[in-house]
């Protein structure tokens, strides 16, 4: 940080009423340059334990006047720009540690805790996130953007970014253990999602039938269980996708693909922004990839994972974060009445990987229409043809779904594996998949506690008046 900022955060500090010694130690601690590895993780985390010592003097974000939330900006914004600077020469350094020298395996959440540990300050500790999680949104700091600017730097990383996106591809213990029960049943009923065997497809129906089969904080881990019971299942070559029946008032009764995040629980402050990333680096990548085994990296031509075709069923609509799903399936059924979505500039975040995904369907024209202007796209018109594979009426869905399975599945599982995995490494290789997450962590997590975002949902959702 320059002389000049440092004075400028300094005098932000004085004029909320912060003493002059306690500015003094802040400014004494100012971590100008980087050395090694171990200085500086010293060195950097006290600067983060003086920022948030100063921080905590400060009234709560809601009660603060305009100097006090001036000088809680200054105090985050210098922690960030540290956080950018020491993350720029240690991150491979970090993750190392992190991760025995990548011989652990470790999810995004219990890496963020890690790095909490070993450098204090680093990224927020369980109970800081437990503080912020019981506000709205609106009414918190933000401290979710360090793990953004951690897991930014980690995913710029090759060696350490495909040893985490690895690691998220791995097959949830707990599905494992749920394979038996679906070898016995031929159903496993997780609550959020279905796994059901029939004949020689699995079939995830996704329900959260109150919130329009939305995503939230309560769905994410058993879609992913779901999920990998479906690729893991040895009895089945091919897997479908569809939404279960819906009990809104307006849709009673009929079916849905889903309706996205669920926006009044992101409003509510319930929905962390390790969501976004623990979802689109895990189940939403492993229907395109496959689930990974320990000792081959995803793709790798002396490895192989476990995957299966895909088939997406649409009914009703497919918004937001269930036309994300869309890019990654290997053909999509949709009813003649369904349409598609992506609001994302209504909701003020960034529409998971669609950004990367959607122009190899409908171009680079459409694809900004649909994520800059809301181009709503009906599944039977030309541009929606451009996503979906095959229209079917509505009351004709089952017996199109059957015949689908049926000419996918009849020439086998090698070849169709093959042919998908071939089309993906041309496509979306594993190393443009992870550049590309490492942008979005970092964006994605300002996005999610912009202003603008609180505004977007309370204009465009009328989000304060909606029920929990």
């Amino acid at each position: 940080m320059s002389t000049v900022s440092v004075e400028a955060h300094a005098s932000s500090l004085r004029a909320a009423g912060l003493s002059d010694e306690h500015v003094a130690s802040w400014v004494a601690a100012q971590a100008q340059q980087t050395t090694d590895f171990e200085t500086d993780c010293a060195g950097y985390a006290r600067f983060f334990h003086r920022c948030d010592d100063l921080l905590q003097q400060l009234p709560p974000k809601p009660r603060r006047n305009d100097a006090e939330a001036a000088a809680a900006g200054a105090l985050l914004a210098s922690a960030r720009e540290h956080r950018e600077r020491f993350l720029a020469t240690h991150a491979e350094a970090l993750y190392d540690r992190l991760t025995r020298n990548r011989s652990l395996f470790l999810r995004l959440d219990a890496l963020v805790m890690e790095a909490a540990t070993l450098v204090p300050g680093l990224t927020p500790t369980r109970a800081q996130l437990a503080a912020e999680m019981s506000g709205l949104q609106r009414d918190k700091d933000g401290i979710e953007i360090d793990q953004g600017i951690f897991l930014s730097h980690v995913l710029a990383s090759e060696r350490a970014g495909t040893h985490l996106c690895h690691a998220m591809l791995l097959p949830r213990p707990e599905a494992v253990e749920l394979l038996p029960q679906l070898a016995a049943d031929g159903r496993v009923d997780l609550g959020a999602a279905t796994v059901e065997r029939r004949s020689r497809a699995v079939h995830v129906t996704m329900a959260n039938a109150r919130f329009l089969n939305a995503e939230d904080e309560t769905t994410l881990e058993l879609t992913e269980l779901a999920v990998d019971l479906a690729i893991l299942d040895p009895a089945t070559d091919i897997a479908v996708m569809r939404g279960g029946v819906l009990e809104h008032p307006k849709y009673r009764d009929r079916r849905a693909f889903g309706a996205g995040i669920n926006l009044t629980h992101l409003y509510r402050g319930r929905i962390p922004f390790l969501w976004f990333m623990e979802r689109d680096l895990g189940y939403v990548h492993k229907l395109l990839r496959g689930v990974a085994r320990p000792e081959s990296v995803p793709d790798d031509v002396h490895g192989r994972g476990i995957e299966k075709p895909w088939i997406a069923v649409v009914d009703g609509f497919a918004i937001g974060g269930h036309c994300q799903l869309l890019l990654t399936m290997d053909y999509v059924l949709a009813a003649s009445d369904a349409f598609m979505t992506l609001p994302a500039r209504k909701e003020g975040i960034i529409p998971g990987l669609a950004n990367l995904r959607l122009p190899r369907f409908t171009g680079d024209r459409i694809a900004r229409q649909a994520i800059q202007y809301e181009r709503k796209l009906p599944c039977d018109s030309p541009e929606g043809r451009l996503i979906c594979d095959e229209i079917a009426r509505p009351d004709e869905m089952e017996a199109a779904i059957a015949r689908v399975i049926e000419r996918l599945s009849n020439a086998g599982a090698v070849s169709a594996i093959g042919n998908r995995r071939a089309l993906r490494i041309g496509e979306e290789p594993l190393d443009l998949f992870r550049r590309y997450c490492s942008a979005y962590a970092r964006d994605q997590a300002y996005c999610a506690f912009s202003p603008a975002l609180i505004a977007n949902l309370e204009r465009n959702w009328d989000a304060h008046n909606r029920a929990v």
